[in-house]
């Protein structure tokens, strides 16, 4: 498994590699999926892409006509490599790992949690401090979250950024408990 996890990521990356200056990495991630989903709702593609019976000239020559269209040459080649190394059978999971990996270049995801609807000029504001202070671009996602009474809370990967009025109340009674105490 490990040999093909390593197969899955070479792929991917050379195909990467291979249309960032041509088509670019953001339609070459609309040509993928498109594939996959080809390939997923279609059982008979897939057998014929499987098959041993048909050489991969021919399967070529089928993709090409079929598929010249709805998908950019670049891509076309890249499945074409597929099958003359035979790596056809990997196609699902390096389309996974590209989807996965690159969907969001440059970004990072980050969850935005606030109380109360927020005006689209303070999401871009919060997004622009956190560009600054991390050197990072990042796609927000937004949910609405009562707990939190107040103020807003980031989350980036492991990192939480609370400035919600729940952490200020809560910091606030943990002082109290430190002064009855002494």
């Amino acid at each position: 498994m490990i040999k093909d996890r390593v197969i899955v990521i070479r792929y991917a990356q050379a195909f990467i590699g291979y249309v960032r200056d041509g088509i670019g990495v953001e339609q070459a991630l609309v040509d993928i999926r498109t594939l996959r989903n080809l390939i997923r709702d279609n059982f008979e593609f897939k057998e014929f892409l499987d098959s041993a019976d048909i050489t991969a000239y021919e399967k070529e020559q089928l993709l090409e006509k079929v598929l010249k269209n709805e998908i950019s040459l670049e891509t076309i080649n890249f499945l074409r490599l597929l099958l003359e190394k035979k790596r056809i059978v990997n196609f699902s999971d390096i389309a996974e790992y590209l989807l996965l990996t690159y969907a969001h270049e440059g970004e990072e995801e980050a969850l935005l949690r606030t109380s109360l609807p927020l005006d689209i000029g303070l999401v871009k504001r919060i997004e622009e401090k956190l560009s600054e202070r991390y050197g990072k671009k990042f796609k927000f996602y937004i949910d609405l979250d009562g707990s939190l009474l107040g103020g807003v809370q980031v989350v980036i990967g492991n990192t939480i950024l609370d400035g919600s009025v729940r952490k200020r109340l809560l910091d606030l009674k943990e002082k109290l408990k430190e002064i009855e105490v002494n």
